[in-house]
């Protein structure tokens, strides 16, 4: 019985790292994009017959050690999961209330495990015009 698991677990590791080498992991990166598609769908309002408006402004929690790590790349990667968003939201029909953001902040709590997102529609200040004076 002894030879016959050892066999079997051989042959099982070998099965696993062959797979392991055809279809890599994914990445942590397209994990977050899918997050980032999700948060829009899920939070999607539904304003008319063509219009659906989603989130606009994305908050990426990170534990303190990774967000260190992406201080110096934060913009790019910033810009990339923007537009990883924007294309999302033109495939789907989308809209939103103003220009999208995606922030990349370190976690206050530390139970985080990899990364925590939050999202919310932020329209745009639209400011009335200040009255003239000789308008009343």
């Amino acid at each position: 019985m002894g030879l016959i698991n050892t066999i079997e677990q051989a042959i099982e590791r070998w099965t696993s790292a062959f797979w392991a080498i055809l279809i890599p992991p994914p990445r942590q990166h397209a994990e977050v994009v899918a997050i980032l598609q999700r948060e829009c769908d899920d939070n999607a309002l539904i304003l008319g017959r063509q219009r659906v408006l989603v989130p606009n402004a994305f908050a990426v929690e990170l534990p303190s050690d990774s967000h260190s790590q992406l201080t110096a790349h934060s913009e790019e990667v910033s810009r990339q999961l923007v537009g990883q968003v924007c294309r999302h939201a033109a495939e789907h029909g989308y809209t939103f209330a103003g220009p999208v953001a995606v922030a990349l902040r370190p976690s206050s709590d530390e139970s985080v495990g990899r990364f925590q997102i939050h999202s919310r529609i932020a329209p745009t200040d639209l400011q009335c015009p200040k009255p003239r004076s000789g308008d009343a």
